[in-house]
């Protein structure tokens, strides 16, 4: 894991801290995004604490940071493994977690949706963060629309997800041309996926960018700032051996996000869309 790319401070979520630390490089961006989303809405709404959605939270390193700003968080996972470790990490840092077992798909059952006019307070979400999620569920546009469900009108989901092109850079780097073949975009091998009832999937599906804003625009939602995370880091693992190297490829990193050419081969795509 590679350092972590300092943040700007930002109303709702200032400046980094030991979650961040925890969750590197690879997320540092992330956080930068997600913290404007939250600062815009707080504004939009009059609400200083927001409720949001984290699914497939894992162990909670977004939800206890976000938690820890005084906003409302609900945890939603399949795994009973994942909400526990998740509940001592928020323990460590203080706060409160509200935990839900349970699929993306089910979401409308296990949060609520809100009214047509928003009026629903106490139902619904603000913002539904869903990282590293669509890789895994059955169905990624089933789990999109319940997510587009459940979001109050102006919110906003995050999503983030492996990207098929860098997979296909990283292999044929490797030499393991074949491989890198079978996986381009249009092969009918690049969002390969295989489970079994009750069995983890043994290859996880990944995603082009215009897969992704596809995948958003079919669950009604308006496609907004996508970014490209660990563009560069993933291809030069011998990166971290120099502090001075270190700090302007996190420079790099932060400014090559949003060039198109670039971001569109990061190790993961992070895309926003908003209701």
């Amino acid at each position: 894991m590679t350092a972590e790319v300092p943040a700007r401070a930002v109303p709702g979520m200032r400046g980094p801290d030991a979650e961040r630390k925890r969750d590197g490089s690879r997320s540092s961006l992330v956080w930068d995004v997600l913290a404007d989303v939250i600062a815009a809405r707080v504004a939009q709404s009059g609400r200083t604490a927001l409720d949001i959605v984290d699914v497939g939270a894992g162990t909670g390193g977004f939800a206890v940071g976000i938690a820890s700003r005084g906003h409302r968080v609900t945890v939603v996972d399949p795994s009973p493994d994942a909400l526990a470790a998740g509940r001592r990490r928020a323990a460590e840092a203080g706060v409160t977690l509200t935990e839900v077992q349970g699929e993306a798909v089910d979401l409308p059952a296990l949060v609520g949706e809100p009214g047509t006019d928003g009026t629903s307070a106490d139902r619904g979400a603000d913002l539904v963060i869903c990282h590293n999620v669509l890789e895994y569920v059955d169905s990624p546009d089933a789990a999109l629309a319940a997510v587009a469900r459940v979001l109050r009108p102006g919110g906003t989901v995050s999503v983030l997800a492996a990207n098929t092109v860098a997979a296909v850079l990283q292999r044929a780097l490797a030499g393991k041309y074949a491989e890198a073949l079978a996986m381009l975009p249009g092969t009918g091998s690049s969002s390969t996926f295989s489970s079994s009832a009750g069995q983890a999937p043994s290859v996880a599906r990944r995603f082009t960018l215009p897969e992704l804003t596809a995948l958003l625009e079919r669950a009604g939602l308006r496609v907004g700032d996508a970014h490209g995370i660990r563009i560069f880091s993933s291809l030069l693992p011998g990166a971290g051996a120099d502090v001075a190297a270190v700090e302007a490829l996190r420079e790099l990193e932060d400014a090559a996000a949003s060039c198109p050419p670039l971001r569109d081969i990061a190790t993961r795509l992070h895309v926003l869309g908003h209701r």
